[in-house]
């Protein structure tokens, strides 16, 4: 069965599938700055992990004045930041049961590199100073959840980027530019995503929660009926030009379970050469690391069918109070 977690373990070690919402569980009081918080979540220490690094990311943000830059070129800054990053996957499942927004400095997969740079980008702008841990999972819980809220179950979650991107641009945080560029001649993409319920034995919430798998399925349909459009590898060199850094890149494979099976951030680097960043298995780099110019990229990669852009927006500073 070819569906993108074996195209990701081996090509790329990143699935691009993240969990819509159950009964609300009994969740445990949360500590940590977050008590306060509308659904209640796992221990600080659990959610959390690299205060070290992010409070240098911080010291770095405000030393080269950051927040001041377009969010395209925070994104990017962040994500050039976090080069070096080890490659780690499942990040994410961090419990049986209760869900909650989460963070990983000390190790990332594709889908974290880029969610983490967009949300640390975000965070910048939102205020003048004073940044805390809590401060960006506010801005991971409003770009990875359905509707921007967390409930504390893990079908709130988005697990497939398809779905992200569509929620995101009903919200007006993101705007799927795929068909809107000079001369791509997008072209839609057909497939019945099956992923979370063949693989569920991948995912610690399904395996302790065998009821979650019907509404996974039911998901899954979902997903497969979302007009998904992407950019052909044959053409992606013709509209580079037009890519901006910080865009969302979205890699789409030949398998006919899943849309996508990677993801990115672009980067155009001093020649001009537009780049991908992105955190890469053992099998690859095994870090997040700079790759070679997008179209060479995806010809490196038989599976690797073509692209999906997307372009984040600005996130409003009231992500914060509403948390």
């Amino acid at each position: 069965m070819k569906f993108s977690r074996l195209t990701s373990i081996l090509l790329t070690g990143c699935s691009l599938v993240m969990p819509l919402v159950a009964p609300a569980a009994a969740v445990p009081e949360a500590d940590g700055p977050s008590a306060g918080a509308s659904w209640r979540r796992l221990p600080f220490g659990t959610v959390f992990k690299g205060r070290d690094v992010f409070d240098r990311l911080v010291a770095r943000a405000q030393r080269e004045g950051w927040r001041e830059l377009p969010l395209g070129e925070r994104t990017a800054r962040v994500a050039l930041a976090m080069v070096g990053t080890p490659y780690r996957g499942y990040t994410l499942e961090i419990d049986d049961h209760v869900e909650a927004p989460s963070v990983n400095f000390h190790g990332q997969d594709c889908w974290t590199t880029f969610e983490i740079s967009l949300a640390f980008a975000r965070m910048l702008r939102a205020k003048e100073g004073g940044y805390t841990p809590d401060d960006l999972l506010a801005f991971i819980e409003t770009n990875r959840y359905r509707g921007g809220r967390c409930d504390g179950t893990y079908l709130s979650r988005h697990h497939f980027l398809e779905g992200l991107f569509a929620d995101n641009e009903r919200r007006g945080l993101m705007v799927n530019m795929t068909r809107r560029f000079r001369g791509a001649d997008a072209e839609r993409l057909s497939r019945s995503i099956r992923e979370m319920t063949v693989m569920w034995r991948s995912y610690r919430y399904l395996r302790n929660n065998p009821g979650l798998r019907p509404a996974m399925s039911r998901i899954e349909a979902q997903v497969s009926a979302l007009p998904v459009a992407h950019i052909p590898k044959s053409r992606v060199a013709a509209i580079e030009g037009e890519i901006q850094n910080g865009d969302i890149l979205a890699i789409t494979c030949r398998d006919q379970g899943s849309y996508t099976s990677h993801v990115g951030v672009a980067w155009r680097d001093g020649s001009g050469t537009l780049r991908i960043i992105h955190a890469s298995s053992p099998r690859n780099a095994g870090q997040v690391f700079v790759d070679q110019r997008l179209s060479d990229y995806l010809f490196h990669y038989s599976n690797h069918y073509g692209v999906i852009v997307a372009r984040p927006k600005e996130a409003p500073a009231s992500t914060l109070a509403a948390r």
